[in-house]
Order: C-alpha cells, then sequence, then structure tokens
C-alpha cells in the first residue's frame, strides 16, 4: 500500500485539537458478567436518525451488495435493523458480527458517564445463534470492542438508557486489546472531544472487513480491519465524510503470544465500499480525501491510503 501526505490541506477549526486517548475499555481476559432485560426495554426505540444533520443533509444507512443482503440476520419482527437508543446495527448470520453501526453523536447535549461494573446483553430480537457471547471473549486477548463508542450515544434525556444500550453483544467485536486501548481509542476519543467541544451533530458509521482468509478462532472468524466513517456539516455549510481503516492483521496473527504494530489509514470512502460490499451513495461525493485530489486521473494514480498519527494528518 503506497502513502501519501497532505501537509498543507487546510483544516476545520472546528477539528483542530489533541489527538488523544482516555478511558480505557475493559479487556477480555476476565469472566463477563451476562444481564438480562425484558421486551419492554425495547419499545419504542428508533436508533439511528438519517435527517440528525438537518433535512438538507441526509445520510441514510448504507445499502449492502445483493450477495450480502441475503446474509443479513432477521430478528424475530422480521425486520433487519437493530434500533437502540441513538444508534442502529445491521448483523451478518454468517460471521454473527455485525456489518456495520450507524450512531448520532450530539456534542451540545452530551452526558458525562462514568464507567462502572457493566453488564453486557443478547438481544432478544435476534437469534442467538447469531450473537457472539463469553465464549469467544473469555481468557484471552481479545476485547470486547465497542463499535459504537460507549459514550458516543450517550446524550439527552436517554443517556442512561443509551449507555446501557452499548453494552449489547451485538455491538462488539473482537479486538485485539493493544489495538482496542490504543490507536482506535485515540481516534474515537478525538471525534467525540471535537463533538463535545464545539457542540457539533456528527454521524458516525463503524464497522468490520470480512474476507475469507480471516483467521478462525473458537468457530469464529477474527477481522483483521475495522473502518470508520465520520459525517459532519463543516462552518462553510458543506458536508464533510470522512473514512479510516485500521489493521490489526500483524496483532492477531499470534495474538497469545505475541504484540505487533498496527496502524491508522484515512483513505476514500470508495475504498470502504470496496472492501466490505457496502454502499453509502452520495457520502462519496463529500470526502475531502478525493475532493483534494484534482482530476479523475489524479484520483486513479494517487495513493490510496494516508497515514494517521496525529490529528493534523487528518485531511477535512
Amino acid at each position: 500500500m503506497s502513502i501519501i501526505s497532505y501537509h498543507d490541506c487546510p483544516k476545520n477549526k472546528n477539528l483542530d485539537s489533541i489527538f488523544t486517548g482516555s478511558e480505557l475499555p475493559h479487556t477480555g481476559s476476565s469472566q463477563i458478567m451476562i444481564g438480562h432485560l425484558d421486551n419492554e426495554w425495547y419499545e419504542s426505540l428508533t436508533g439511528y436518525d438519517a435527517n440528525f444533520l438537518g433535512n438538507n443533509y441526509a445520510v441514510p444507512l448504507p445499502k449492502l451488495r445483493s450477495d450480502l443482503a441475503q446474509d443479513i440476520a432477521p430478528l424475530t419482527t422480521g425486520n433487519t435493523v437493530l434500533d437502540y437508543t441513538h444508534f442502529s446495527i445491521v448483523m451478518s448470520k454468517s460471521r454473527r458480527l455485525a456489518f456495520y453501526t450507524a450512531v448520532n453523536i450530539n456534542g451540545e447535549q452530551l452526558v458525562d458517564l462514568q464507567r462502572n461494573a457493566e453488564k453486557w446483553y443478547f438481544d432478544p430480537r435476534l437469534d442467538r445463534i447469531y450473537q457472539c457471547g463469553p465464549e469467544l471473549y473469555d481468557n484471552n486477548d481479545f476485547d470486547r470492542g465497542h463499535l459504537v463508542r460507549r459514550l458516543d450515544p450517550v446524550w439527552g434525556e436517554l443517556a442512561q438508557k443509551a449507555n446501557k444500550d452499548t453494552f449489547h453483544f451485538t455491538n462488539c467485536s473482537p479486538q485485539h486489546k493493544a489495538l482496542n486501548q490504543k490507536t482506535w481509542l485515540d481516534l474515537e476519543e478525538y471525534i467525540l472531544k471535537n463533538a463535545d467541544a464545539f457542540d457539533l451533530k456528527v454521524s458516525v458509521f463503524t464497522g468490520p472487513v470480512f474476507r475469507t482468509e480471516d483467521m478462525l478462532y473458537r468457530g469464529i472468524k477474527i477481522p483483521a480491519e475495522f473502518w470508520k466513517i465520520v459525517v459532519m456539516v463543516k462552518d462553510d455549510g458543506n458536508l464533510s465524510a470522512t473514512a479510516y481503516l485500521q489493521t490489526q492483521k500483524s496483532l492477531i496473527m499470534d495474538f497469545e503470544f505475541a504484540f505487533g504494530s498496527y496502524k491508522t489509514y484515512q483513505v476514500a470512502i470508495t475504498n470502504i465500499e470496496n472492501l466490505t460490499g457496502l454502499d453509502f451513495g452520495d457520502l462519496r461525493n463529500h470526502d475531502p480525501f478525493i475532493l483534494n485530489q484534482i482530476s479523475v486521473a489524479e484520483r486513479a494514480e494517487t495513493a490510496i491510503a494516508h497515514v494517521i498519527n496525529t490529528s493534523s494528518d487528518i485531511i477535512l
């Protein structure tokens, strides 16, 4: 993979802050406490709001390629989207993990809830054969990596409910603890801190890259790469959609014995679409990674990834 840097690209002042991490996620090495939520808990949940950024900035859920659509895990209601408080999830029945998650973040109404001893929950709207539980995460170096970060949907009057909703097994994917607690957390913290500091509204999509050659562990194929797409309205009134890819390939090849290097890249949304089979529609036309490349010919010839080491490396 070739790399290109854009040190002179203009930065949105609302996102010009320190690239840092804070809260460390709970590691997967200890026993998991399982909780239970009654069916009433899930009533009236509306999930991700496509018009959250404004009526003129609709950001719908991505579409899946036709063959992947056949692999969506069906809910007991017959629906295909799991709605929670301020976020939604679509699950793969063959992989027993999420195809993607989608969350709305309201920086003006964020609530700083401390993380206490948590319980994890199976979602009764989805057959358990489509959900990975403690059998995958107990006694190893895999974290139950939150796809929707715990604090992202924790805003407004439903903050407590949103916090608990993030502890569903549907919202986690196996991530080596060195990845989950360091670089990926840095990016997530960066997004949330800026939403909070500048009262931004942000919509975020997150998910794994599923490959046929993914390592098999305890009957589950472990994704080696994760992606994230961040959507916001900039000061000039234009929509901005940036995409990121993080790999843990060198971490999981021998994960029980060694740690390796890991990298975070900014990539084009079209790269994420090609890797995942998801279609983000018009978002690709608001991607500064592509818009900063002058011509179609140049787009075809330039590097496909840009290393992110600090916030100043992000192309906005």
